[in-house]
Parts: C-alpha cells; structure tokens; sequence
C-alpha cells in the first residue's frame, strides 16, 4: 500500500509553509544543523520584494509564502512535531518535518532564469 498522502491533515498554508521551511533548510544561510539528529535550525527568512521572492535557486510567488509570516501556520506546524517554533525569527525543522511529504514543492518552487 502507498504511503499516505498528507497524513496530518494539514491545511494548504500549512503545507505550503512546511515546504518552504524544507527547502530553506537545505539553503546556506537559512539552514544549520541543530542538536537533534535530522533537524535543522531555519533562520534569515526571505521577505517578499513585490509579489516573488527567491529562494537559491527557485523563484516562490509571495501568495505561497504567506504562512511564512503567519503564528498561526507556525503553530500547527509545531503542534503536529514538525518545527519547534522561534516565530518569527527562526524554527527548528524536525527530521519528521523534514521527511514529511507535502506534494507541493514543485508548484510553489518555480525555476529562475536570473
């Protein structure tokens, strides 16, 4: 049987929310490791410029990114055991928040020609 998809029942903020964290975590400068074997700390978010922003080597519209900016996906996020919040500085990515399978990165992570 194939794994599950969304099991958390998260909603599409919170999803779109734990992707970018995902992705961050792997960004010099976003992501360091952190104490717990699998997790990373997150930290220096990107701030929109207009309605994109980049990310390596991705361009996110800023719609996608709203979760970001938002407690409330921040703490859902933490409550399902997949970040350990520091909103809005920073949060420590789980290894279960960065395995978690979201489906999303490749329709909020468009590719950048600059």
């Amino acid at each position: 049987m194939p794994p599950k998809v969304n099991p958390l029942k998260l909603n599409p903020l919170q999803l779109k929310t734990l992707t970018l964290l995902q992705e961050l975590a792997k960004l010099p400068g976003h992501g360091t490791p952190a104490q717990e074997p699998g997790a990373t700390v997150v930290s220096n978010l990107p701030h929109p410029h207009g309605d994109h922003f980049h990310l390596g080597n991705y361009v996110v519209a800023a719609r996608d990114a709203s979760g970001l900016s938002n407690p409330a996906a921040w703490i859902v996020l933490e409550r399902r055991g997949l970040i350990k919040s520091m909103f809005p500085l920073s949060c420590v990515l789980t290894a279960d928040g960065a395995g978690y399978d979201t489906g999303l990165r490749s329709h909020i992570l468009h590719g950048s020609d600059h």
